[in-house]
């Protein structure tokens, strides 16, 4: 039976619940893109007018005035290092060495950002619900006194991912991160890497690759699976036993790509109780982008495409609890790569009442806002 909503809502766009953004890559762009991510949106911008090296220069999304704004009190932060043993399409490291030494680097973005008490890392359930008893506690206060001066000084919240897993030297360097308070990992990015194969690419896992899976389940580390190919998608839903999410990732159905799952992939997910994080790249939502060559515009692209891509995982769940928010805002693109009607992170909170229009419920709203994630990090994290 197809999954029937509920036609009201009492939530209001203007007093948006938390939300929890599962995937992005804060430490990348302070360091790869040299942004001081406590700067407002409007001197980010200003600082990169003429800088060419990337297509979202001077049109970023996400900092933290504007995290704090939109509500984003929570997030999967990532650490992102590619190994690349030659010269080729695709942007990496000589050694999987250099690789460790760059992420280690963004770990080292992220203690200052705690020192500085504009983050904090949470690690396992009890500093999870301390943070949201802290930021629903001054959401609360921030609806009843109207402002949002409640928020400024409120630490946002990290959990630490690895996208792609090259960096990982050798099991001990799996050991030491994890301690570090590395809780998820994607095991490939683009193209083929040490431990399988990803978007873009073919084939399964390597040995290596099996590896890290059984250590990754023997740690109780989270598998990402956005960017697998579907062979070591297969593979690795086989082989892995542990909780597996997908932290950014839409449908193939609706963008004809193999980075987004098709049908058979979302099912097999739903049944191994993931959830699906919502990204909002402009190439992930829509047939036909052409990268760099294509604009929104050309596709008359606003958020209502993303509560198509929420629509589909819903119906194939009959339920609405598999699907939450992993914008990638700002990943490796800006502006130009996003829906018109998203100028910052903040515009990520027009989804309650664009989804409250399509008959989505206050619960069913907040569950994918944050309370599915939630759920399966509780589940997770006994």
């Amino acid at each position: 039976m197809a999954w029937e909503r509920a036609w009201w809502s009492a939530l209001s766009p203007m007093n948006p619940p938390l939300i929890f953004d599962v995937h992005l890559d804060l430490a990348w762009n302070a360091i790869e893109f040299n942004r001081d991510q406590r700067w407002s949106q409007e001197r980010l911008r200003r600082r990169e007018i003429g800088l060419t090296d990337n297509p979202g220069r001077s049109r970023s999304t996400v900092c933290f005035p504007e995290m704090r704004r939109g509500r984003v009190g929570l997030c999967v932060a990532t650490q992102l290092a590619r190994y690349v043993p030659y010269f080729g399409r695709l942007p990496g490291f000589a050694s999987p060495e250099q690789a460790w030494a760059e992420t280690q680097g963004q770990l080292a973005w992220y203690r200052e950002m705690e020192a500085a008490g504009e983050m904090v890392q949470i690690r396992d359930r009890g500093q999870l619900e301390a943070h949201l008893n802290l930021w629903q506690g001054s959401l609360g206060a921030s609806r009843a006194m109207a402002s949002g001066s409640e928020l400024e000084s409120l630490p946002i919240g990290y959990i630490l991912s690895l996208e792609g897993a090259d960096s990982i030297v050798t099991m001990k360097h799996l050991e030491r991160a994890h301690a570090d308070g590395l809780r998820a990992v994607g095991p490939v990015h683009y193209g083929p890497g040490i431990y399988g194969h990803g978007t873009d690419d073919e084939g399964p896992l390597t040995p290596r690759g099996h590896e890290l899976l059984r250590e990754m389940e023997r740690l109780g580390i989270i598998l990402d699976v956005t960017h697998l190919c579907d062979e070591s998608f297969w593979d690795a839903l086989r082989r892995f036993q542990g909780r597996v999410w997908a932290s950014h990732s839409n449908c193939r159905s609706l963008a004809h790509w193999n980075r987004q799952f098709n049908d058979e992939q979302i099912k097999a997910l739903i049944e191994r109780g993931a959830v699906v994080g919502m990204a909002l790249d402009a190439i992930m939502m829509v047939h036909g982008w052409a990268h760099h060559r294509s604009k929104p515009q050309d596709f008359g692209l606003t958020l209502a495409k993303i509560c198509e891509h929420i629509d589909h995982i819903c119906q194939l769940a009959g339920n609405p609890r598999h699907v939450g928010i992993g914008t990638d805002l700002d990943g490796g693109y800006g502006t130009e790569q996003t829906p018109q009607d998203v100028d910052s992170i903040a515009d990520v909170a027009k989804l309650a009442g664009l989804l409250s229009s399509r008959g989505y419920s206050t619960a069913d709203i907040e569950g994918i806002f944050h309370g599915n994630f939630l759920r399966f990090l509780r589940e997770a994290w006994v």
